[in-house]
């Protein structure tokens, strides 16, 4: 796998297992074949195409976009949208998306429930 503790300007390709530490300034797009581990941030957006698969455990500021075939875990923080086009998109208990969640084309999108709160304090 390869791993980046770098800060990268410009729009990237990700087509292999690649984990992300540093920053990349740019839009990204995981095409197939590639296992994407994002623990840092990306300063544009996320568009996973058919055969991608990430999990986010960092900051994306943009919107996500995930196509047919794609699959997508969010543990951290979407400023913009997601959107499922056709995939499977799911948001744990620790992921948040700051814009709204739409799915389209026969996509599966689970939102893991936060921990319960008792009412008195809701």
């Amino acid at each position: 796998m390869k791993e980046v503790r770098d800060n990268i300007s410009g729009d990237q390709i990700i087509s292999e297992p690649y984990e992300l530490w540093g920053k990349i300034t740019g839009d990204v797009r995981v095409i197939e074949g590639a296992k994407f581990y994002m623990r840092g941030a990306i300063y544009g957006d996320l568009i996973v195409e058919f055969g991608g698969r990430v999990h986010i455990y960092g900051h994306v500021s943009g919107n996500l976009l995930v196509f047919r075939g794609a699959k997508v875990i969010n543990s951290g923080v979407i400023s913009g949208n997601a959107a499922n086009d056709g995939g499977r998109l799911y948001i744990d208990r620790d992921g948040q998306v700051l814009g709204r969640v739409k799915t389209e084309n026969k996509g599966e999108t689970t939102i893991e429930p936060k921990d319960d709160v008792p009412d008195e304090f809701a």
